[in-house]
């Protein structure tokens, strides 16, 4: 039966897609079939899957660099003297053993031993902040073999990875569902550009490149002043709107033409500025403005200024809005939402950027008051200030704490030293099945000393390389 719907779904999305089809019918048919087919895909990306469509190869098949991995097996570590550099040395090192296989799958224990997309893209960052070149590597190598997104005769449809892979009910390993996830991407982009200027390797940023192209094709889209979305990036549309940063594919996070879905924790404007530095033929430092413009009319949905794990832009008024009840995904300052403390943070303290400084300062008000209170902060809490559930959360402190260093330290101490220091032992916070928790805990108390200067400005011989050709 699951089968029939999924062939069922995919026949649906097909007629919903032709132009022909789609004119011969009244204007409120084609809306219902076009919501029906993207609450499909939708369900497919937030867990409730009626399993994974594949699409027509998008780009033409190129032949990606070839990257070695190190046979060499060295002893990663930190910079001496940073705060906590034994545990996180020491989490490092236990996370490689108990998450990574020896072929560089991470696994995520909590969820039937699956991999995703995000916990490659972690792996990748941690490892080259740590110096760990033949696990970078590794997990790269893992990721870009088992999770390609295919066609249906088996060619690449891009060269953004499928988000989820594991036991399929024929007993099969293998992605479970194509789409992507644009946070994975990004990382695994950022730790690509890292990797080269770290180890100063080619290969490394001509791969990276490759990715930025296509999440800037297939994971952004630009509206018009007139509320009109347009995906493609034809000549003379630079200075048509404002470009937006997609959670994945159109056909899912676009769900009408006067709507936007989009994930805050997926902004990255640290991540945007290295972009800019190597690619100039995509104008990355656009998604720095509108990531800093979603951010601040976070207001207009929440009366207490916080994030939200989804939200709706009305592409027509620019606002911002809750998602239906009833929708797939939510719109709640939860698990999601603790991300954009900790990407906002490392913008603010590598970038400067005062736009990132004043997020912080107004955005965390709530949580700060909430902390002054009772030292407590809900791990999940409505848009209107309410908790919802009664315990915390780890990982949430874990990604104040690098906001909270830059904009109230004593409370980031107090934090660190109560919540976050305290679930850690013998190199696992809370618990060996907590995959989540162990990347976030990690990247949010790592000091910002970490990531240094060579790895944050281009390197001297002139990288940008926008077209595949070095440029003078």
């Amino acid at each position: 039966m699951k089968m029939l719907i999924l062939a069922l779904v995919l026949k649906l999305r097909d007629f919903v897609q032709d132009p022909m089809f789609l004119s011969s019918l009244p204007l409120r048919h084609r809306q219902f079939l076009q919501k029906i087919a993207t609450a499909a895909i939708v369900l497919s990306l937030t867990g409730c899957s009626f399993g994974s469509f594949t699409g027509e190869a998008k780009t033409p098949q190129i032949e990606l660099p070839e990257i070695t991995i190190p046979t060499t097996i060295t002893s990663p570590s930190l910079p001496e003297g940073i705060d906590n550099q034994e545990l996180l040395e020491e989490s490092w090192a236990v996370y490689r053993e108990e998450f990574i296989q020896e072929d560089g799958r991470v696994i995520d224990y909590e969820a039937q031993d699956r991999s995703i997309s995000e916990g490659q893209a972690y792996a990748m960052l941690r490892a080259v902040l740590m110096g760990d070149e033949r696990t970078f590597v590794l997990t790269l190598d893992w990721a870009e073999k088992n999770l390609q997104r295919l066609d249906a005769d088996g060619k690449r449809i891009d060269n953004l990875w499928a988000w989820k892979w594991g036991k399929k009910e024929d007993g099969q390993w293998e992605p479970i569902d194509f789409n992507f996830a644009s946070d994975a991407d990004i990382d695994a982009a950022t730790a690509l550009i890292w990797a080269y200027r770290r180890w100063n390797k080619s290969e490394y940023l001509d791969l990276a490149l490759i990715k930025l192209k296509d999440i800037w094709q297939y994971s952004t889209v630009m509206v018009g002043s007139n509320g009109k979305v347009k995906e493609d990036d034809s000549k003379g549309l630079l200075n048509w709107g404002t470009r937006y940063l997609l959670p994945g594919p159109v056909e899912a996070f676009v769900p009408s033409s006067s709507t936007i879905h989009l994930n805050p924790s997926y902004f990255a404007p640290y991540a945007f500025r290295l972009f800019a530095q190597v690619d100039s033929n995509h104008d990355w430092l656009s998604l720095v403005k509108s990531s800093y413009e979603v951010l601040q009319k976070s207001t207009q949905a929440s009366t207490v200024g916080l994030p939200s794990d989804w939200i709706a832009l009305e592409t027509k008024t620019g606002k911002l809005k809750s998602l239906p009840p009833d929708s797939p995904i939510k719109s709640v300052y939860s698990f999601d939402a603790y991300r954009v403390w900790w990407r906002i943070a490392w913008d603010a303290a590598w970038f400067d950027a005062p736009e990132a400084q004043r997020y912080l300062s107004t955005a965390t008000k709530h949580l700060q008051q909430q902390w002054d209170t009772s030292s407590f902060i809900p791990a999940r809490i409505n848009l209107q200030g309410q908790a919802t559930v009664e315990y915390d959360a780890t990982s949430q402190y874990a990604m104040l704490y690098p906001a909270l260093r830059l904009i109230k330290p004593d409370i980031a101490e107090q934090m660190l030293q109560q919540k976050i220091l305290p679930q850690y032992n013998q190199g696992v916070w809370d618990d060996k099945s907590a995959y989540y928790t162990q990347n976030l805990a990690w990247l949010g108390i790592m000091p910002f000393s970490v990531v240094t200067p060579e790895l944050l400005e281009p390197k001297i011989d002139a990288e940008t390389r926008g077209n595949g050709d070095t440029e003078t």
